[in-house]
């Protein structure tokens, strides 16, 4: 089997991991137009100053020893089978990389003979582009659950972020549709994770303490860091009856206990036949969204998961946000005052990010803050307005200050008024962004004589 074969079925295999996002389009390049977009293969991450990167998102192989349920490379799956070496999959990336397609590498696997083995092929890939091509990209590589602490250890040290999946929210719900695994060998080298980063931060910030370099000698050259970037997780909703409220309260204790970068969600996808998954094809994607929400109240918001959820109301609700719902379960804390309200109350109001709360505690400190300082500000003020007052004015005027009242108008669809959606006001000739429409639209834009441009020199 070729390798692009190989790249196709590997490609594939690997959308389902969500740790990062796929562009999900195969578009070939015609004549005429620009540029083209495969669906195999390349997928979106983003740094920590919010920069979009792309990433070759590939398994290693899709042969696989275990039988979990929900998986499509599940072993009693009759699914084409491909593997890389370590050779091919490294000289790929290279290959992909130098023509700017691709500025890192998402590697995942199938359990390929055991942990220890997979874990070995991914490790000579590593060091094939760390060592022999002087490859610093960005390399995110998952952990196999069961691998040895010294194989652990040292894909950890040729990777960027590593990510070990929880897949499911309980040890009952392993047993039942992954047997093969156990909530103690995911734990583990999460744990493992965790302790190797902290020690591999302390002893690099002891070795900058006690340094001192001669001018006349060069410093020794440093090892790499152990996992920077941190770990992350993943976990399937919906193919087993947890609560919204077990799964956040599980995400607590991990961000808590693990020290984790990030949890992911994915929304149960069927894929196989099988008498223990749901017997629907209902994909719960307002439920991901809604917990992701619900994720972001926990790590930048300073919510804690019992002011989010409980367990007398374990789901979260569908029709507002979390943030959106808290406000409606305690309309006594508000309306506050935007201009003398502390940080963590405007975090808060609905339509006040955490962003925009810190901007308006440095807007404020110069002069007094209303409507038309608040949006130029960022702040969505259609939200916000029936929670704050600016200066003792309310700007939610008009509507029934209960729950039920503003329940209705939050959960109302936005309209996006005159500088919202222009799909419809699309001048004649003007580009799309998508639609056959393009080159209808593109040939008199080609076809036009270039005017002449005035440079100021």
């Amino acid at each position: 089997m070729d390798v692009l074969k190989k790249l196709e079925i590997l490609a594939d295999a690997a959308k389902y991991d969500v740790a990062c996002t796929s562009s999900g389009v195969n578009r070939g390049a015609k004549a005429g137009q620009l540029g083209n977009a495969l669906s195999a293969g390349c997928c979106h991450s983003f740094t920590a100053d919010g920069r979009c990167i792309s990433l070759l998102k590939v398994l290693m192989t899709n042969v696989c020893v275990y039988d979990c349920a929900y998986c499509a490379s599940r072993c009693s799956n009759e699914v084409p089978r491909a593997a890389f070496t370590p050779r091919e999959l490294a000289d790929l990336t290279i290959s992909f990389y130098r023509r700017n397609y691709i500025e890192g590498l998402f590697l995942s696997s199938g359990v390929i003979k055991n942990a220890d083995y997979t874990t070995e092929l991914m490790i000579q890939t590593l060091q094939i582009l760390r060592q022999e091509y002087r490859f610093n990209g960005y390399i995110h590589a998952k952990g196999v659950p069961g691998a040895s602490p010294e194989l652990v250890d040292q894909l950890g040290r040729l990777a960027d972020r590593m990510s070990v999946n929880m897949e499911l929210p309980s040890q009952k719900s392993l047993a039942l549709l992954c047997p093969q695994k156990s909530k103690h060998s995911i734990l583990s080298p999460m744990r493992q994770i965790r302790d190797s980063m902290a020690e591999d931060a302390e002893s690099r910030s002891l070795a900058r303490r006690n340094t001192t370099y001669l001018a006349q000698k060069a410093p020794r050259r440093k090892q790499r860091a152990f996992v920077p970037a941190g770990q992350s997780t993943q976990m399937i909703i919906g193919a087993t009856p947890e609560s919204d409220f077990q799964i956040l309260t599980l995400s607590a204790a991990l961000y808590q206990q693990m020290n984790l970068k990030r949890v992911f969600f994915s929304a149960y996808l069927p894929v196989n036949d099988d008498a223990r998954l749901p017997q629907n094809d209902a994909i719960q994607l307002n439920r991901e969204h809604r917990l992701y929400q619900a994720d972001w109240l926990l790590r930048f918001y300073k919510f804690d998961v019992t002011e989010i959820i409980d367990q007398a109301h374990p789901f979260l609700e569908t029709d507002v946000d979390p943030k959106a719902n808290w406000a409606l379960n305690h309309l006594d804390f508000f309306p506050v005052e935007v201009n003398k309200a502390s940080l963590e109350e405007l975090l808060r109001v609905p339509g006040i990010g955490a962003k925009g709360a810190r901007m308006i505690i440095k807007a404020r400190r110069t002069h007094a803050l209303g409507e038309s300082e608040l949006r130029k500000l960022g702040i969505a003020y259609k939200r916000a307005r029936y929670f704050i007052t600016c200066n003792g004015s309310y700007g939610g005027t008009g509507v029934d200050f209960s729950r039920e009242g503003l329940h209705a108008m939050l959960a109302a669809p936005i309209k996006g008024g005159r500088h919202g959606r222009r799909a419809d006001k699309a001048l004649p000739g003007q580009l799309s962004l998508f639609g056959d429409e393009v080159v209808g639209a593109a040939k008199p834009l080609l076809t036009q004589k270039p005017q002449p441009v005035l440079v100021l020199a």
